[in-house]
């Protein structure tokens, strides 16, 4: 029987995590903290998996099928949801850091680096500077030596 927004909203903790299902390997998971989190159950490869779809109310029922339509379809083209959810992440962290990328390092006219770490700016003078490029330049050069270990 699927779900209805009632009964969602309506779904009380208990002392264990519970499960309501909706069908087609989506359900509602209830914690014992009262927290409702939409999953997907699915099988990729003979194994099976689980991803996340959203916290309710955030993700609302009608939210949660829709997801769960478009990661069906990428089941049936071969494509496994878990993979392209973590490529998508991983492409919107390389963005961000390509947008930050060329605000973190500074040379002023004078040759003197700022950089940023986080949230804060470290400032060498020019002569720093000239002593931070000659140890880059000779640790470079160095090549590690390789152990072995038998």
């Amino acid at each position: 029987m699927l779900l209805t927004d009632a009964k969602v909203k309506n779904s009380k903790p208990i002392e264990k995590p519970f499960k309501l299902f909706d069908g087609d390997g989506l359900f509602l998971l209830v914690t014992p903290t009262g927290s409702k989190w939409w999953r997907l159950k699915y099988r990729f490869s003979g194994k099976e998996k689980q991803l996340a779809l959203g916290v309710y109310p955030d993700v609302s029922l009608t939210e949660a099928r829709t997801r769960l339509a478009t990661f069906r379809a990428m089941l049936t083209g071969g494509v496994d949801p878990s993979e392209h959810v973590k490529a998508e992440k991983a492409a919107k962290r390389y963005e961000e850091a390509r947008q930050i990328a060329p605000t973190r390092f500074t040379l002023d006219n004078d040759g003197a680096l700022s950089f940023r770490i986080g949230n804060r700016r470290l400032n060498l003078t020019p002569e720093e500077t000239v002593e931070l490029r000659t140890f880059l330049d000779a640790t470079t050069a160095i090549t590690p030596k390789v152990t072995s270990c038998h």
